[in-house]
């Protein structure tokens, strides 16, 4: 499974299974970067090479993450692991706050600026907030893939009805839409109730799916020491307590299939995420350390078999 690539949508852009998220790379950055510790250039860029050497190709980052910090550090960080334009697929994302879709345009130099030397593989509508109506985007988009500014057009937290509509838009310029990106892991699964999966499905959409560890709920490590929940922040705690109440059962069949493939809890997370579904999800879980890069990228050197995979199905819809 290491080489493995999978189609993004129906673009010509292939990815691996699993890539790196880098919105912690906006550590000390804009309003967003309040909420993550600041790294050094040296320190993102050795999260780069392990993720790289991991064997994933691709990285997400967005135009809100920092204000551009996060792509110029990803930007960096690439740089310094030599890597070519033709050996990397960057995704990054248009923020629609209070915004119409001629913003689009106008801010695709700044996302082309801060990740020089790299092209923009995939450009994603952040999220369904904008004034400007979903054709309207749809077109704004359309007009950068036929400017060879975007290879492919995708979006973020759109639900069913959402993202059908962008995806009709889109058609009648003769494009697809190829990504949606959602919260998804064992222990939120609404795409899967909601409509957006099944219509991901029949469309032929790639789900990029964000946490997919549950903001670590599913690394095991709280369940191990639930102390260390009591030094996360009040929210955080409110969010993850819960999660990790609720899935004692999970977690140790987890740990069950972990030892037999010789892999930690947080591997067969991902790779559970990532494969249950065929190849219609992708994951993008995030690093803040270099051994947790390494992690990431080794859950893709393992396959959880076809029983295991319908075990934690089974658990995850009703935990405990």
């Amino acid at each position: 499974m290491t080489n493995e690539t999978r189609s993004l949508g129906r673009s010509d852009v292939r990815v691996t299974p699993i890539g790196l998220g880098v919105m912690e790379f906006s550590g000390g950055g804009g309003l967003l970067g309040r909420a993550f510790p600041v790294m050094t250039q040296g320190e993102k860029s050795a999260i780069v090479q392990a993720a790289l050497d991991g064997g994933m190709n691709w990285f997400d980052t967005a135009e809100m993450y920092g204000n551009g910090m996060s792509e110029k550090s990803l930007a960096a960080g690439l740089q310094a692991a030599g890597v070519s334009d033709d050996d990397v697929v960057i995704a990054t994302k248009w923020f629609p706050f209070l915004r119409t879709a001629g913003s689009i345009t106008k801010t695709i130099g700044d996302r082309l600026r801060y990740l020089t030397p790299y092209r923009i593989d995939l450009h994603q509508i952040h999220q369904p907030w904008s004034f400007a109506s979903r054709e309207a985007e749809m077109d704004a988009m359309a007009d950068l893939v036929a400017a060879g500014k975007i290879r492919a057009v995708g979006v973020s937290n759109f639900n069913a009805d959402q993202m059908r509509r962008a995806h009709a838009a889109l058609a009648k310029r003769g494009l697809p839409l190829d990504s949606n990106q959602m919260l998804y892991n064992l222990l939120h699964r609404d795409i899967e109730a909601n409509g957006v999966l099944a219509a991901a499905k029949e469309l032929g959409i790639t789900i990029i799916a964000y946490t997919p560890l549950a903001s670590g709920a599913l690394t095991g490590k709280y369940h191990a020491d639930p102390a260390l929940i009591e030094k996360k922040s009040f929210i955080w705690r409110r969010i993850v307590s819960k999660d990790v109440a609720r899935s004692d059962a999970l977690i140790a069949a987890m740990q069950e299939m972990a030892a037999a493939h010789g892999v930690t809890v947080a591997q067969v997370a991902l790779n559970w995420t990532v494969n249950f579904h065929g190849e219609t999800i992708v994951a993008i879980p995030a690093a803040t350390k270099v051994s947790q890069a390494e992690q990431n990228a080794g859950a893709m050197h393992f396959r959880l078999t076809d029983a295991e995979l319908a075990r934690l199905d089974d658990l995850s819809r009703s935990p405990n």
